[in-house]
């Protein structure tokens, strides 16, 4: 885990990145990934519906993950993920046994945007 800085930004170059909120509406393994990963299915409401491949199994089962509110990032450039095309990135932090899902305390619209 690198706890050291990253290099300082301008404040703008954050704002560049499009952060959503989205539901799990479908959670599957990605049996062709080198390292454990799933295969979400988010939607994003007015945004659609977009896959995410996430290296997030060490703490939550697919069930656990069903339902919930995360946070991605939606306008990076999609990218193949073992042949899973990951059209956003779900966000984590590492945390002590495996990443944790970022997620809202209450529950918002989906596609709401985070500031």
């Amino acid at each position: 885990m690198d706890l050291s800085p990253a290099p300082t930004i301008p404040v703008e170059q954050f704002f560049g990145c499009d952060l959503r909120v989205g539901t799990v509406t479908a959670c599957v393994p990605n049996a062709k990934a080198r390292k454990p990963s799933y295969v979400l299915t988010l939607d994003f409401g007015p945004l659609g519906i977009k896959t995410s491949s996430a290296q997030i199994t060490a703490l939550y089962t697919a069930e656990q993950l069903i339902g919930r509110q995360v946070l991605a990032v939606v306008n990076f450039a999609s990218r193949k993920v073992a042949d899973v095309l990951s059209e956003c990135l779900t966000l984590a932090v590492d945390g002590e046994g495996g990443l944790v899902v970022l997620g809202v305390e209450r529950a918002v619209p989906n596609g709401a945007r985070v500031y």
